[in-house]
């Protein structure tokens, strides 16, 4: 991957705190939630209650989309990212450890996961597939399409409003 656009993807990843994440229902309908996370590298992690809708969905159905978007001002200032992955519950107790010190540092020690509510909580990975990266301090709709490897992460296409990857184009652009 180019350096440039992994250093505007990490940029993003660390100026937020929440990202949207949709999961599949088990009656067909995408259920969209909220969840605050961290990042190592590209991989994402958030906890949610094991007794959870979004959790059983996770179970059921590994595949995710998620956005993350950065606070802005002005249209031309948007930017952010939408993921295409799979989701797992994180189980080693290393990488477990790993991710708890990723949390406390990014939202405080005083947050919910304290050990007593830990194995009420699943820690969840979302490994990346693919990754829109939105830009519109380039242009209106300027997105690029990354698809994602463990060898490697390639740009294969620059998008524009007429290609609005990962979605289609809203209703209020058309």
């Amino acid at each position: 991957m180019d350096a440039a656009l992994q250093n505007e993807i990490l940029s993003i990843l660390s100026h937020a705190r929440d990202m949207t994440v949709a999961t599949n229902r088990a009656d067909g309908y995408p259920q969209a939630t909220t969840v605050s996370f961290v990042n190592d590298g590209l991989k994402l992690y958030f906890a949610c209650p094991r007794d959870s809708q979004k959790c059983a969905n996770i179970m059921r159905d590994d595949k995710v989309s998620l956005t993350i978007d950065c606070a802005y001002e002005r249209w031309e200032e948007i930017r952010g990212v939408s993921v295409g992955g799979r989701a797992s519950e994180v189980a080693d107790v290393g990488e477990r450890g790993r991710i708890l010190s990723l949390i406390q540092a990014k939202f405080g020690a005083n947050g919910p996961f304290d050990a007593s509510r830990m194995s009420a909580l699943a820690l969840i990975r979302v490994e990346p597939e693919v990754i829109s990266v939105l830009d519109y301090r380039r242009g209106w709709g300027y997105a690029q399409v990354v698809p994602c490897d463990a060898a490697a992460l390639d740009v294969v296409e620059e998008a524009d409003i007429e290609s609005f990857p990962a979605s289609d184009a809203p209703a209020w652009i058309r």
